[in-house]
């Protein structure tokens, strides 16, 4: 049990440090955590005409690879559902774009564009 409590804390504070991080870049939040049938979406965040869904992976060793790496397939396929989810019924005029942010040791690798739908 203490594992799961130590990664769920670990992921929170990923997700925290991404959020600030976007921020100083000029990114507004627009969700987090966002759920829908297809999964949840860790961060959606807007600059000028991009929308971007964002996977926040966070890792404080490489026992199990980058971060990044662990963003398979069927992640990627999840995302692009939520996205088309949250835009269902709503005119949109804006780039949608899907991001991973990887944090690693303390360090945040922001990969934009990472996969497309």
């Amino acid at each position: 049990m203490a594992v799961k409590g130590k990664k769920r804390r670990l992921g929170f504070w990923g997700e925290y440090r991404a959020a600030k991080y976007l921020r100083s870049r000029g990114y507004r939040i627009v969700a987090r955590n966002f759920r829908c049938p297809f999964g949840e979406v860790d961060i959606i965040a807007s600059k000028g005409d991009i929308v971007a869904f964002i996977e926040v992976k966070t890792r404080s060793d490489d026992a199990f690879g980058l971060p990044n790496e662990s963003v398979r397939r069927d992640r990627r396929q999840r995302y692009v559902n939520c996205a088309k989810f949250y835009f269902s019924g709503k005119d949109i005029d804006c780039v949608v774009r899907f991001d991973v942010i990887e944090i690693f040791k303390g360090e945040i690798n922001h990969i934009a564009n990472a996969f497309e739908a």
